[in-house]
C-alpha cells in the first residue's frame, strides 16, 4: 500500500464552508476510484491549506489519479501548485473496523 500526502494552498478568504462544501462535492469522484482504499481531508485554515492523505492499493494508481489534468483543476480551483508525497505503508491499525490492513 502507499499512502499519498496532497497538499495545497488556498487563497486568502476563503471559508471552512466553502472548503468543506468542495470536499463534499468531489467525494462521490473518489468513492468510485477501485484502488482508492481510503481518503482523509484535511484543511488548515491558519495555513491557508487544504489536502488530503490517500490511502492507495499502489503508486501507479496514485499517480493515475492526479495525473496533469488533476493538477491543471487544482492550479485553475485555487491558483496553487498541488504538492504531493508517497509513504509506503506496510500497516494501518483501523480501530473502527477493529482490524489491522496489510
Amino acid at each position: 500500500m502507499i499512502t499519498e500526502y496532497v497538499l495545497f494552498d488556498l487563497p486568502h478568504g476563503i471559508s471552512r464552508e466553502e472548503v468543506v462544501a468542495g470536499m463534499h462535492e468531489v467525494a462521490p469522484r473518489w468513492q468510485k476510484e477501485p484502488n482508492l482504499i481510503r481518503k482523509t481531508f484535511v484543511f488548515d485554515e491558519q495555513a491557508h491549506q487544504a489536502g488530503a492523505f490517500y490511502l492507495w492499493a499502489d503508486r501507479a494508481s496514485a499517480e493515475a489519479a492526479h495525473d496533469e489534468a488533476w493538477r491543471k483543476r487544482i492550479r485553475a480551483a485555487y491558483r496553487s501548485e498541488p504538492q504531493i508525497r508517497y509513504f509506503d505503508t506496510p500497516l494501518v491499525v483501523d480501530n473502527a473496523l477493529g482490524r489491522l490492513v496489510e
